[in-house]
């Protein structure tokens, strides 16, 4: 679906239909013009019509359509391609979901493809058309918006995970017994998947703070705060993978120590029982000479031998903790 289509000169946006038709006949007539195409989960068709307009690469416009790509920086003749991960928190199941957005960068031109509901392009552009100086610099000054409304996504889903994890710590050192084995693995691989969205992004991120081809010098500027922000996410998700295999290797050793205790505990009733048994099977056999068979007490001798055997057991087993 084509979102939004506007053409902007001097930082403002000019009154004309939202054609994708239009802005490119604009930007065609008056080289102080830039247009900028939005769309969200468009059909094949959609971005072949875009792509005709703006002549995008047929390579760039497949990867745009397919929204599995891993995020990367690509040139194609003046044309920038940045594909970038979006990321989102989902409370339901405490899910960390993925999308995509691909920004085509043009000297004119920005297209910008986005797949999924992560990274809401439509309140992006509309910050940004209230920043009529910052807007001013050209397609580079929308690829900095973009990806600073993504990178911002990453630290939000960075904190929303952190609240996940510091929940599995208190339950791993909680004094009942809980099974955090499954959800710690789960985060773990939520983690994993910020990492894949957050970690190629930092040597691009760089490199457009230094002017990058395409990147106009004084839109580069504030590149370096995308940067920042994108050295210190994934640092921060860094952390919270060591803090989860930390949490794991505390749930581990605790299940360690239980299932210890839970076999000293089946060892000493094994042994308490095994009194009884013993006992019952001597006076079990059919020997003749066995006297204490016709002893008129020996039935309550026996017994009480085994209430005291297997009650002096017990207390032993509690006073060293074993029961």
């Amino acid at each position: 679906m084509i979102v939004d289509c506007g053409v902007y000169a001097e930082g403002e946006r000019l009154d004309l239909p939202k054609e994708p038709e239009t802005v490119a006949q604009t930007i065609d007539q008056d080289i102080g013009t830039f247009g900028w195409v939005g769309l969200h989960d468009p059909s094949a068709a959609e971005m072949r019509r875009v792509q005709a307009l703006f002549g995008l690469h047929e390579l760039a416009v497949e990867d745009a359509l397919k929204a599995h790509e891993r995020p990367k920086v690509e040139r194609y003749g003046d044309a920038l391609v940045v594909v970038l991960r979006t990321l989102w928190y989902v409370d339901e199941g405490d899910q960390v979901e993925t999308g995509q957005v691909s920004v085509f960068v043009g000297p004119q031109y920005v297209v910008t493809v986005r797949h999924g509901a992560g990274a809401e392009l439509s309140t992006t552009r509309q910050a940004l058309e209230e920043r009529a100086s910052m807007l001013g610099h050209g397609p580079g000054a929308v690829l900095w918006a973009v990806c600073d409304s993504v990178v911002d996504g990453y630290e939000e889903v960075a904190d929303q995970v952190e609240i996940d994890i510091d929940e599995v710590e208190s339950s791993v050192f909680s004094p009942e017994r809980t099974s955090d084995a499954e959800r710690i693995y789960k985060l773990k691989r939520e983690v994993l998947e910020m990492r894949r969205a957050i970690v190629p992004l930092r040597e691009p991120m760089e490199a457009f703070a230094h002017g990058a081809p395409g990147i106009n010098l004084n839109a580069a500027a504030f590149f370096r705060d995308v940067a920042d922000h994108v050295t210190r996410v994934s640092e921060q998700t860094d952390a919270l993978d060591t803090l989860l295999s930390s949490a794991l290797n505390a749930h581990l050793a605790r299940v360690s120590v239980q299932q210890n205790d839970d076999m000293r505990k089946i060892s000493a009733w094994v042994m308490i029982a095994a009194v009884p048994t013993m006992l019952a099977g001597i006076y079990g056999m059919n020997f003749d000479h066995m006297p204490e068979l016709r002893w008129h007490f020996g039935y309550y001798a026996v017994l009480l031998l085994m209430g005291t055997v297997c009650g002096t057991m017990y207390g032993i087993f509690r006073k060293v903790g074993w029961l």
